[in-house]
């Protein structure tokens, strides 16, 4: 990847379509999603996902989850989206997912990911995937995520997914505690962690966080930046300037309303340099 020719690093890309027509969600979890966000819910294959960010001379962190052991169903294939991406090395950078309740299967599957698919890191959703990232019986996972030397994305506070269902579709918020990823982080200082999205309700804990542990950042997605909490704008234009990262959520949230509102917080300089690209760039190794 050519860093000069890019401008912005989006580190929040979802990849909601395979190309044998695979969807990453039930219809009624991807619907409730597109309620929540009020958008219109129309996911991405990988080739359209390439081009709305090379026209925009944005580079784009893609994945997919994998719940299956939650969600009774495979979505997106994985293997065949770090394949693909291949063909779009100039702007995206794939990451893979396992399902971490798949145990040793699990671990095995992140090291293939890694060193025969050219996952550059991994995304995580403890609510949608169902487990408890401070689980004892996930060290080996984590393990291995740091010994492979990439970053992995975990999702933090509320999320749309399952919003307005009975019951929230079965998921459990309190596994997106940012609080349990602590734990990981002390035990791998080694593993650098993106918590993911402002973490309402528990923004606090995750600044904290983030300030308290060197291997722990927080990416902006999931959420308008007009919606931003106070604490969570002035951590970044502080003491997190280099630890904050652009993310936008695509395609619930696009990056053209990300840019647009971001616009509005008054951030702006080397800090803006820092949070849309530098960051990034720094964090993924893309030099």
């Amino acid at each position: 990847m050519d860093v000069d020719a890019i401008d912005a690093v989006d580190v929040h890309v979802h990849v909601e379509e395979g190309c044998h027509g695979e969807t990453a969600l039930p219809d009624e979890f991807a619907a409730a999603a597109a309620r929540y966000f009020r958008s219109d819910g129309v996911g991405r294959d990988l080739g359209a996902i390439a081009q709305h960010y090379r026209e925009r001379r944005t580079a784009a962190v893609v994945f997919t989850v994998d719940a299956r052991t939650q969600l009774g169903r495979v979505g997106v294939p994985v293997a065949e989206l770090l394949d693909r991406a291949a063909d779009h090395a100039d702007v995206l950078i794939p990451f893979a997912s396992v399902d971490p309740r798949r145990g040793a299967t699990a671990v095995a599957q992140a090291r293939s990911f890694v060193r025969e698919h050219g996952a550059r890191g991994f995304k995580l959703h403890p609510t949608l995937q169902g487990f408890d990232p401070s689980d004892p019986d996930l060290r080996p996972l984590w393990a291995a995520i740091s010994e492979l030397g990439v970053p992995v994305l975990v999702h933090s506070g509320q999320t749309g997914i399952g919003a307005g269902l009975p019951g929230g579709g079965g998921l459990r918020l309190r596994y997106s505690n940012p609080m349990l990823v602590d734990d990981v982080a002390a035990d791998f200082p080694d593993l650098r962690i993106i918590l993911a999205h402002p973490s309402v309700p528990w923004q606090d804990e995750a600044i904290s966080i983030a300030t308290h542990k060197p291997n722990v950042f927080i990416d902006l997605s999931g959420w308008s930046p007009k919606y931003f909490p106070e604490q969570l704008v002035r951590a970044a234009r502080t003491v997190l300037q280099d630890k904050v990262l652009f993310g936008s959520d695509f395609p619930l949230i696009t990056p053209d309303r990300w840019m647009r509102d971001f616009e509005g917080l008054g951030i702006d300089g080397p800090v803006r340099q820092k949070i849309v690209k530098d960051n990034a760039v720094r964090l993924l190794g893309l030099t």
